[in-house]
């Protein structure tokens, strides 16, 4: 995806026709000369000879980002690649992220980018993110140069070994908690992408009989599905289910009631000849679940939103295996690397055709059980080298979200905090997404025409916004999906 940055200038208190119209500048070392003419006081970007043709990466799209929107005030230094000129006339960025978009694209269809071409006087190519660009962007490291000294007060009563800011510590606390103390809250699994009752993308799904609330006694169910690609996309072709001993309740097969472009056996185990004969449909199994799972089930698993939106199933009660046994950032361990690493077992082994839900289920299960009865400290303590690479001693307090950004000396904290504290106004307008924001500065929408609405409403309403434009990569996507199924069937 080619990022696009715009700066928006703070207005001059007696401004002339010339210089109170909005100015917008990018990634460009030259502004047009009727501003110069006009004395101007737009911000700009100038950058080094040997830059010029250098791709910009996420790390200096960031730099030059969080010294956009917080600049000197905040203790922060110029980008290392590039120069920002005139910081403080910045009032506000925009970032549009275009996916799928390469410069290709553009000098392609050149005469078609009219504004692109007068509004971005200077491009520079991308060099795209193996992770996801937006929860880069927010849970960037913010770094601070100014000469107060408040975080050495706070490294100063940190007792020895600093277990307290491994992500899981932060997370869970050092004490050992029934299963409740587990589960994910609404707002977590809204967050994450879970299918939740009332939630855009939730419509049509089957609730399952649950109780409102469930108790540390209430049994847990491990649960896994394989998935094949069809016309509608990934859906679902089988399922398993295990009790709190692992005992399997539930093993089926599923016939996806759409077109199967590509049975991706390399992970599903999942063959033709496995499916030709089966009948059982998706709204079957729901109703099996729904005769299985008691009405206190908690529901066990590992990126398990994936298995529920494959079974189009809510159910209230979960624990995930990956957020368990959490990471900074977002980002997961692999199921395979937790089970061999804390169970000492050997699961989606390559000598194996695909992954087997059942076992996949039962790892889940242990898991989460082995996590609950030894309790986080422990789990820390017993595989902070082997899981998180490291000892206790590597992992930082964070900063004071109260204490300003320019009250640090060195420190450090996520930009999405850093813009908080500072007293900005951050959102993120497009398709659900992983990042740190919270939910009331996210707005999610299915299509870009109600995306670019929304944000052209906003516009004066945040100082900070991200903006997902996605319809091109979906067209991508879909042209990918459909060719491969030519070549292959």
């Amino acid at each position: 995806m080619e990022p696009q940055v715009c700066l928006k200038r703070k207005r001059e208190p007696s401004p002339t026709p010339e210089s109170s119209k909005r100015v917008k500048e990018t990634d460009g070392n030259r502004v047009p000369e009727s501003e110069h003419r006009s004395g101007s006081r737009a911000p700009r970007l100038s950058l080094p000879f040997d830059r010029l043709q250098e791709p910009v990466t996420l790390k200096d799209l960031t730099e030059l980002l969080q010294f956009a929107a917080l600049g000197n005030t905040g203790g922060l230094k110029q980008p290392s690649w590039c120069r920002l000129h005139r910081q403080k006339n910045v009032s506000g960025v925009s970032v549009i992220l275009l996916e799928g978009l390469s410069q290709a694209h553009f000098y392609r269809h050149y005469l078609h980018f009219k504004h692109l071409r007068t509004k971005y006087t200077s491009r520079h190519s991308y060099t795209p993110s193996p992770g996801n660009v937006i929860s880069e962007i927010f849970s960037s490291e913010v770094v601070n140069n100014s000469p107060a000294d408040a975080l050495g007060d706070q490294k100063s009563a940190q007792p020895e070994g600093g277990l307290q800011w491994h992500p899981v510590i932060r997370k869970f606390g050092l004490e050992t908690r029934g299963l409740t103390g587990y589960l994910l809250t609404q707002e977590e699994m809204i967050n994450k992408h879970f299918p939740v009752r009332g939630m855009p993308g939730s419509e049509g799904f089957v609730c399952t009989d649950s109780d409102d609330c469930v108790t540390d006694s209430s049994p847990l169910y491990g649960l896994d599905c394989e998935m094949c690609l069809t016309e509608r996309g990934n859906e679902l072709t089988r399922i398993s289910l295990v009790d709190s001993r692992g005992s399997c309740v539930l093993d089926e097969l599923v016939k996806p009631p759409n077109r199967i472009l590509h049975y991706l056996t390399q992970f599903s185990g999942i063959t033709r000849a496995m499916l030709q004969p089966i009948t059982t449909t998706l709204r079957e199994v729901q109703s099996k679940l729904k005769k299985v799972l008691p009405r206190d089930a908690v529901l066990v698993g590992h990126s398990l939103e994936n298995d529920l939106r494959a079974l189009n199933l809510i159910h209230p009660h979960v624990i995930d295996t990956s957020l368990l046994y959490r990471r900074e950032f977002g980002r997961r361990f692999k199921l395979k690397v937790l089970a061999e690493t804390v169970l000492k077992k050997q699961i989606q082994t390559e000598e194996r055709k695909g992954h087997d839900p059942t076992e996949d289920a039962q790892a889940a299960l242990e898991l989460a059980q082995y996590f609950i009865h030894t309790g986080p400290r422990q789990v820390v303590e017993l595989y902070c080298e082997e899981l998180w690479g490291g000892s206790p001693t590597m992992y930082q307090p964070p900063v004071n979200r109260a204490t300003s950004t320019h009250n640090n000396n060195n420190s450090s904290l996520r930009f999405s905090e850093a813009l908080k504290s500072s007293g900005q106004s951050a959102v993120f307008i497009g398709k659900r997404a992983d990042n740190t924001l919270d939910l009331s500065n996210q707005q999610w929408h299915s299509s870009d025409r109600e995306v670019l609405s929304s944000f052209k409403r906003g516009l004066d309403s945040h100082s900070f916004s991200v903006v997902q434009l996605s319809s091109f990569s979906d067209h991508l996507k879909a042209m990918i999906s459909t060719d491969h199924h030519y070549h292959t069937v």
